[in-house]
């Protein structure tokens, strides 16, 4: 890149930079300051993200197109009724101070800024600029508010976990380890230890030239200025940093206990569940596994689908399976109740449970789906939520909806999803991190 230096009148002084980067413009700690600075109008534009992707990969690096207003940054000017103020403009050859400069939007040819003589053609490119995210970060962002509610430690389950943690320095380890602020401790110690030893020989060394001076004897005086000369050498050549002064932080191996939970997933495939609002559902598990799978290492999950008939299926089978019928809802907790029973019990797990449907249920299904949960189900868990996809508002609340909106309990949370773009404030908004 070329850079213009100053210029004087009628003399133009020029400065030319290489930047000879492997890899220009993506130093790590600039990049992270970007993603800070725009946290703001990223997290805005998630939702539209995630309607974007395709449903296999939901979490696949992501460009974001960021308006220059979100992007600007504060600066201090000059009050211009302050005064006058006199500027060196740089690669200027033409102009001498008092001189007035034309504003390039007002003779119609359009400038750089959002008036009406701007240009036209490039409008979109001088208003916005392209972001894009590595796959690390954008999951970082999806999920940095995110978090379960807080699990409690069952006596009867908890499995010892090894865990390192820091136990002090030692001497020797990999030099990825190495304490800077105790390694140079180590070396201002040790340096000056090395200069009051070489001050008090230095001291003996004219002592001993004084000496021979006064004796008169030149062999005597070229052998304590040998000496002398030696000893300044040798208090010069004392190193700044040196091997023995390495410290490494030290890791220790520990024994943690670890708490179990599990969390159940509830999908409604029945008749009513158009395509449309199966891709919903879909879209608001997927993003709720990639949660759970990358935030938490000790949660189990458990798939169930239902009908009129509920059934357990793995991981596959649950987002990629066809199947059709009517829809009984208290099927699918019936199961859940069933599971916990025979493989998750209450007292030695973290229950956490997640259920999607449209809300349509006949007769009083409705009305025993929601006492079935508020009895059964909620005293034994720890947090369930109700996502309910492609609900019509122009038709009213449906009856699973109504059911549920009875139900009091700071356990219990719901949200209504209608579109790609609200499937993930509906989950911020039920697992949204406690303060």
């Amino acid at each position: 890149m070329v850079v213009n230096g100053s210029a004087a009148i009628g003399n133009t002084l020029t400065s030319v930079i290489v930047d000879r980067r492997a890899q220009k413009g993506k130093s790590t700690a600039n990049r992270q300051r970007v993603l800070k600075r725009l946290d703001g109008a990223l997290k805005a534009q998630l939702g539209k993200l995630i309607a974007r992707h395709k449903l296999r990969d939901p979490a696949q690096p992501a460009e974001v197109t960021i308006e220059r207003k979100d992007a600007s940054e504060p600066r201090l000017i000059l009050d211009p009724a302050s005064g006058s103020s006199g500027r060196i403009i740089p690669g200027n050859d033409k102009y001498r101070i008092g001189d007035k400069i034309a504003n390039s939007s007002s003779d119609g040819q359009g400038g750089g800024g959002n008036g009406p003589g701007a240009g036209d053609g490039d409008s979109d490119d001088e208003d916005t600029f392209r972001f894009v995210l590595s796959r690390t970060e954008y999951l970082s962002l999806l999920f940095e508010d995110l978090e379960l509610p807080a699990l409690i430690k069952k006596d009867l389950l908890e499995i010892d976990e090894n865990r390192f943690r820091r136990g002090g320095v030692m001497r020797y380890g990999n030099p990825g380890s190495v304490c800077v602020a105790r390694t140079f401790k180590a070396s201002i110690g040790r340096r000056v230890a090395a200069e009051a030893q070489h001050a008090e020989a230095v001291e003996e060394a004219e002592a001993a030239v004084i000496a021979a001076r006064k004796s008169g004897n030149p062999v005597l005086l070229e052998t304590a200025e040998r000496a002398l000369a030696e000893v300044s050498r040798r208090t010069g050549e004392i190193p700044f940093l040196d091997p023995v002064d390495l410290r490494h932080r030290n890791l220790v191996e520990v024994q943690s206990p670890c708490t179990a939970a599990v969390m159940f997933c509830l999908m409604d495939v029945s008749s009513s569940m158009d395509e449309a609002r199966k891709d919903l559902a879909k879209r608001f598990f997927m993003l709720l596994h990639l949660f759970l799978t990358r935030k938490y290492k000790k949660v189990d999950l458990v798939f169930i689908r239902h009908t009129d008939a509920a059934q357990e299926v793995d991981e596959d089978m649950f987002f990629n399976g066809t199947q059709a019928g009517s829809t009984k809802v208290l099927s699918a907790l019936a199961k859940m109740n069933e599971i916990i029973a025979a493989r998750f019990p209450s007292s030695s797990y973290n229950i956490f449970g997640a259920q999607a449907s449209d809300g349509d249920s006949f007769g009083a299904d409705s009305t025993e789906s929601s006492e079935y949960l508020r009895s059964q189900l909620l005293p034994m868990s720890r947090y369930f939520v109700y996502a309910e996809v492609g609900s019509n508002p122009l038709q009213g609340t449906t009856s699973l909806w109504s059911a549920y909106r009875e139900i009091e309990s700071e356990r219990f949370n719901m949200a209504s999803v209608n579109s790609r773009n609200e499937v993930y404030p509906a989950l911020a908004k039920l697992f949204q991190r406690e303060p």
